[in-house]
């Protein structure tokens, strides 16, 4: 079976959700106070939530080029904007942060750093989705 361009960005993306959902449990990417990479703390639901995502791009990648093009649209667009009500509020709503604890004042550099992941990867899923899918339509 050959793999289309969109299910081999979702493999990756299956990839990237299933390494980020390991990354509280590697000890030399966290700090003595739990906090990965210095910038944020990550807990079992967060684990569950990129683990989810990984799992919903790999069903995605496995089933066809269009599964993958709406995972790409879709997750995109919920991620990316988990990061930019994150950047806003300083809390997410995929963690239910914005629910429980409403908004939160940051520093302006904390509240970046730990919401530009989000931004980034759900937007290039989006570019993924919208740009890419419809030019390899396109072009045939």
């Amino acid at each position: 079976m050959k793999l289309s361009t969109l299910q081999k960005y979702a493999w990756v993306y299956a990839l990237m959700f299933f390494f980020l959902g390991s990354l509280a449990h590697i000890p030399w990417i966290n700090d003595e106070h739990g906090m990965t990479l210095g910038i944020f703390s990550l807990q079992w639901y967060d684990d569950v939530l990129h683990y989810a995502s990984g799992a919903w791009a790999a069903v995605a990648a496995w089933r066809s080029a269009k599964d993958s093009e709406f995972y790409f649209k879709l997750f995109g667009l919920i991620y990316g904007l988990d990061g930019v009500m994150g950047l806003l509020t300083g809390q997410g709503y995929l963690d239910g942060g914005i629910f429980i604890n409403g908004i939160t004042p940051m520093d302006w550099g904390l509240k970046f750093f730990a919401n530009i992941p989000h931004i980034a990867i759900g937007g290039i899923a989006v570019f993924i989705g919208f740009y890419i899918s419809g030019t390899l339509k396109k072009n045939g």
